[in-house]
């Protein structure tokens, strides 16, 4: 992995300034805590749904709804899109928020670097040929979706940001309708299915759903991208405030707001994850907005933090931590081989069916599978934690 491990304690200390002019405590190192946090249960999110004992017993809400609608599940990759943003309104400070050559070199180094480690981690372990090998990716969606929003967020200010998210989710809406034939919003016709077969061919797609079609795709990530905007925009607020407690009430609102306007908007454009809709957009980013706001009021303003620090841990080395899950699992899957009653299986499966089945049942064992992932992966990136070992990318 092409990445840079800081073994000292230097970190970029988002809104330090901010934090010490507002009532927000944010403790030596001068980090936003709860942001941290957010993120740390974000990545132990991804880890729980991605990891089951077996797909066949997963309980409902760690399931992704089927087509539309939205499980808490379907809040999770959102909230790390979400976090992306909230992170750039402070990072983005050090190149006065302008598209320069500095901070074009940074951006397009970031978004190169983690398209190159999804489409690896995607590849692994690189026993297909490239004829069926699928291209978009988690990784790759979060790495476009961070430069569209990192040019956009560098080049426009204000209100214009803001009207800029809308033209674009309106301009999505639009698409979707205008060339998605009778029934836009099916996962047969709609538009995002048709541009990835035409750029991508069938053969480098996501099947999961019974034919060709990524829900990671292109177009969708448009949209996505807008929900970086948000984060943009939220993150903003809380950098350029001199009450934080007025702040968190303002974010309260604005999050209470466009979960209601994506849920009136879902009944003209049904919330979808898959497709990555506009109401989807505004429904998860406001929920996301609602969350942070909580976090922050508990964390940094009240200065209750003895329970968030197994999350910060997470949320210190995300990146790696969710890469060391998908690399585990893939490893167990078609690497690792043991026999079970005469016949070889692979190691995912032995480990399910002779220890988390038979200790509690196929669902709830199935659920302990995923939590003991959680746990491993946490141990791991605690000691690199206690050693002051961060990847950054």
């Amino acid at each position: 992995m092409a990445s840079r491990c800081i073994s000292d304690n230097r970190h970029v200390k988002i809104g330090n300034s901010v934090l010490n002019a507002s009532t927000i405590d944010a403790g030596e190192s001068g980090r936003f805590v709860s942001l941290d946090a957010f993120r740390g249960l974000t990545i132990a999110g991804m880890i729980l749904v991605n990891t089951p004992g077996s797909w066949s017993y997963v309980y409902a809400p760690l399931r992704h709804a089927e087509w539309h609608g939205a499980t808490p599940t379907d809040l999770v990759f959102p909230f790390f899109l979400f976090i992306v943003g909230t992170a750039m309104a402070f990072s983005f400070r050090k190149y006065d928020f302008q598209l320069s050559r500095a901070s074009t070199r940074k951006v397009l180094r970031r978004v190169i670097l983690i398209f190159v480690i999804g489409f690896l981690l995607g590849a692994f372990p690189f026993t297909r040929s490239f004829a069926d090998l699928r291209i978009p990716g988690v990784l790759q969606r979060i790495a476009v979706a961070y430069g569209l929003a990192s040019v956009i967020c560098l080049t426009i200010r204000g209100r214009k940001l803001v009207a800029t998210s809308a033209i674009l989710l309106l301009l999505y809406w639009l698409l979707l309708v205008a060339f998605g034939g009778s029934d836009p919003y099916s996962v047969e016709t709609n538009l995002v299915r048709k541009i990835d077969l035409a750029v991508f061919g069938a053969s480098h797609l996501y099947t999961g759903f019974g034919i060709p079609f990524d829900p990671e795709g292109l177009l969708s990530t448009i949209p996505s991208a807008v929900t970086v905007l948000i984060g943009f925009l939220v993150g903003s607020e809380i950098r350029t405030s001199d009450n934080i407690t007025m702040s968190l009430l303002r974010m309260l609102l604005f999050g209470t707001a466009l979960i209601a306007l994506g849920l009136v908007w879902a009944w003209f454009m049904p919330i979808n994850k898959p497709l990555w809709t506009s109401s989807y957009v505004l429904y998860t980013a406001g929920i996301a907005t609602c969350t942070l706001a909580w976090f922050a009021w508990i964390i940094d303003v009240r200065g209750l933090k003895s329970w968030s620090k197994p999350l910060v841990v997470f949320g210190m080395n995300p990146l790696f931590a969710y890469v060391l899950s998908i690399l585990w699992v893939k490893v167990m899957l078609y690497i690792v081989k043991l026999p079970v009653d005469g016949e070889s299986v692979n190691g995912y499966r032995w480990l399910f069916t002779r220890v988390f089945e038979p200790l509690a049942g196929p669902m709830f064992g199935s659920l302990l599978f995923a939590v003991a992932h959680v746990v491993v992966i946490w141990g791991i990136v605690r000691v690199m934690y206690a050693r002051k070992i961060f990847v950054k990318i």
